[in-house]
């Protein structure tokens, strides 16, 4: 569904409530040009207490952390963010939505150096169900491993989400769907599984679950850290600091994506490969379930994870 088919019309932009249509940016932003902009992805989900924002202080500090490399000032206090997105999705009726705060280097100069180029800072929200298809949530999907290999962090922090960095998601992403598939898996530079281009990646087998570890050039997702918390809770060992090879996915019992827009989404096949059954296996199954039970607030678990709008 395009933004023009949504019922949205305002974005909080610079301190300000301007309608959707007018939220624009200079053609020469530094952060048009260089990339030069950290964001965040998060999802406000309808909950049987009313609509929630999921770990919102969890992706409000990433979103700080991320501008440190660029030594980007934010020149708003974290309190004012979060009223400016409850208040944004209160103005819009908003029972669910997905929410993306932006902040990128402005209109100055145009050097590499940013030079005394302002810190802009946007919030949108607008509705969006599953990011790969309600039915990839029941059946699966099938990826393949990208010829793209995902940058080092010697390179470019992978800690930080950057606006500039997502041209490696895309690159390998767009390879999949050129390819009939609906997603990618991105190998690191030491050809080891890193994640998918905006998802984390888990792999099961014999009921152990393991996830690339920090080390091999993830971002630190939210999502995963969540799986990860509720598998432990269900006496799943889990090992989050693994080291997985390309031919490991291959022979998985399970592997699942997971990330604030993917939510737990299973893998049935990759590179033709079938998985498990080649559908979604128990584990995922289970983990799926008990996440949606946990957003959705079937549960009291975890309460101090949920702003309530």
């Amino acid at each position: 569904m395009s933004f023009d088919e949504m019922d949205v019309d305002t974005i909080w932009m610079n301190g300000e409530f301007v309608d959707w249509d007018d939220a624009k940016i200079h053609v020469l932003s530094h952060g048009l040009h260089y990339g030069t902009g950290v964001f965040e992805g998060v999802r406000c989900y309808d909950t049987e207490n009313g609509p929630a924002i999921f770990r919102w202080e969890e992706h409000l500090e990433r979103f700080y952390d991320s501008t440190k490399p660029y030594e980007m000032e934010i020149p708003y206090e974290p309190s004012e963010l979060t009223e400016a997105t409850l208040e944004l999705i209160r103005r819009q009726d908003l029972q669910s939505c997905y929410i993306r705060p932006i902040a990128y280097y402005g209109y100055d100069s145009l050097g590499v150096s940013p030079g005394d180029c302002p810190t802009d800072v946007t919030i949108a929200a607008w509705p969006w169900g599953a990011y790969l298809g309600e039915e990839a949530l029941e059946n699966g999907i099938e990826v393949m491993v990208s010829s793209w290999r995902k940058h080092a962090s010697s390179q470019i922090p992978t800690n930080a989400k950057t606006t500039g960095l997502y041209v490696n998601s895309l690159l390998a992403g767009e390879e999949a769907r050129r390819n009939g598939y609906a997603e990618a898996i991105v190998l690191n530079k030491e050809g080891n599984v890193a994640e998918g281009p905006g998802e984390n990646i888990f792999l099961v087998r014999d009921e152990t679950i393991y996830t690339p570890g920090l080390s091999q050039s993830i971002l630190d997702g939210i999502t995963r850290d969540t799986v990860i918390k509720l598998a432990r809770e269900r006496g799943y060992e889990v090992d989050d600091t693994a080291t997985i090879s390309r031919g490991e996915l291959h022979t998985a019992d399970e592997l699942f994506f997971t990330g604030s827009a993917a939510e737990v989404t299973p893998i049935r096949q990759v590179d033709n490969v079938e998985i498990g059954d080649g559908s979604r296996g128990p584990v995922t199954e289970e983990l799926q379930s008990a996440f949606f039970d946990l957003v959705e607030r079937r549960t009291d678990d975890h309460d101090e994870w949920f702003d309530y709008v």
